[in-house]
């Protein structure tokens, strides 16, 4: 019998994401949605690494299963690496991609592209209550668009275009962005662990 894994995230759209990039593992990936209903932690790190561990602990925790989480976000050179650890709620607490996407494109009104640099960071945790943790890093540079641009993926994929692309990450397919995200290269350094661990 395969042993459970629980995505700790409450964003759907980023934890389908995460169960397609752990697909195929000798692990039952399960979401938040097969679980109760708990309130979602908060995020009171200072470091993408902080975070993903508070969220794979308190998950794994509640529910007694090991649990892999991740932290990201975007660090735009010209605003001294905002919004960063804050990026899901750079606009307020319960602000919406549209509303942060909105904020950024504002806060880099004056830049012309060359000042437009930035770069998307992603730390992933995998945390087994009563034992080990261990964390998995990836990153891609780029420039923040002038417009959101494109209909996939979520928070600031319409603005962020990877070096060597015309394209953002929103206009690009899942598989597409996957390959060259930074999630996808944490998330690829995490199966090899998973594949090994199990």
């Amino acid at each position: 019998m395969k042993t459970e894994l629980l995505i700790g995230s409450g964003n759907l759209k980023k934890a389908e994401e995460l169960a397609l990039l752990l697909e195929g593992l000798p692990w039952k990936v399960l979401s938040l949605r097969d679980m109760p209903a708990l309130p979602e932690p908060e995020e009171t790190g200072s470091s993408f690494a902080e975070n993903a561990l508070l969220k794979a602990k308190y998950y794994g925790d509640a529910f007694n299963l090991p649990c892999i989480a991740d932290d990201s976000g975007l660090s735009v050179d010209a605003l001294q690496g905002a919004p960063g650890v804050h990026s899901a709620r750079y606009a307020g607490p319960d602000a919406t991609d549209e509303e942060n996407n909105i904020k950024l494109l504002q806060a880099l009104s004056d830049c012309v592209w060359h000042e437009r640099s930035a770069r998307f960071v992603c730390c992933a945790v995998f945390y087994e209550p009563g034992g080990e943790s261990h964390m998995e890093e990836g990153e891609i540079h780029g420039h923040i668009s002038v417009a959101p641009y494109g209909c996939e993926g979520f928070g600031y994929d319409p603005l962020f275009v990877p070096a060597g692309e015309e394209r953002c990450f929103a206009e690009m397919s899942l598989e597409e962005k996957q390959k060259i995200s930074h999630r996808g290269q944490a998330f690829e350094k995490m199966r090899a662990f998973l594949e090994q661990r199990s």
